[in-house]
């Protein structure tokens, strides 16, 4: 792989790591870009759905009611195989739908997210727990940092990514 291969590989990486953050998240700033701006190389593919400004909407409806329940007592692990089956799938759709934008392998993007996804996932949900145990700080409190983590990153990321 040419150096260049590499560093056209990150984005789809990184786009995989905010959805181990949050998984609906990812796709939500991604359309939410996207919508804004249309894109011709996603304009016959399949992915198309994500520049709709009806979908943006309804993803960052989801996204909020994730970020709000992940607060919540009774919220499932990260890394327990559903919720992680689940945060792949995002980080592969967003991969997938970055490289497609930007005229690039959309199955490799796929596969990238998906890696950045468990990275991503693995990654803050030990900090998390980490900090928790060793810390007087409650989760809840780490939990809003995570999400302003994310909510910054993917904004810096769609904007250094996505075209406009």
């Amino acid at each position: 792989m040419a150096n260049t291969d590499i560093i056209s590989a990150w984005p789809a990486f990184s786009w995989g790591v905010i959805a181990g953050m949050r998984s609906m998240s990812a796709p939500a700033l991604a359309s939410h870009f996207l919508s804004r701006s249309f894109s011709p190389a996603l304009a016959g593919s399949p992915l198309r759905f994500l520049q709709s400004a009806k979908v943006a909407t309804g993803l960052k409806v989801l996204a909020a009611t994730e970020i709000i329940g992940d607060k919540l007592p009774g919220a499932p692990n990260r890394i327990a195989a559903p919720v992680l089956s689940f945060r792949i799938l995002s980080g592969a759709l967003v991969g997938a739908g970055y490289s497609q934008q930007n005229k690039q392998s959309k199955w490799v993007g796929a596969l990238l997210g998906g890696a950045g996804a468990i990275a991503g996932s693995y990654a803050f949900y030990f900090l998390r727990t980490r900090l928790v145990k060793n810390t007087a700080v409650p989760d809840w409190v780490y939990a809003l940092l995570e999400d302003t983590m994310m909510l910054t990153s993917g904004i810096r990321l769609a904007n250094a990514t996505l075209k406009k």
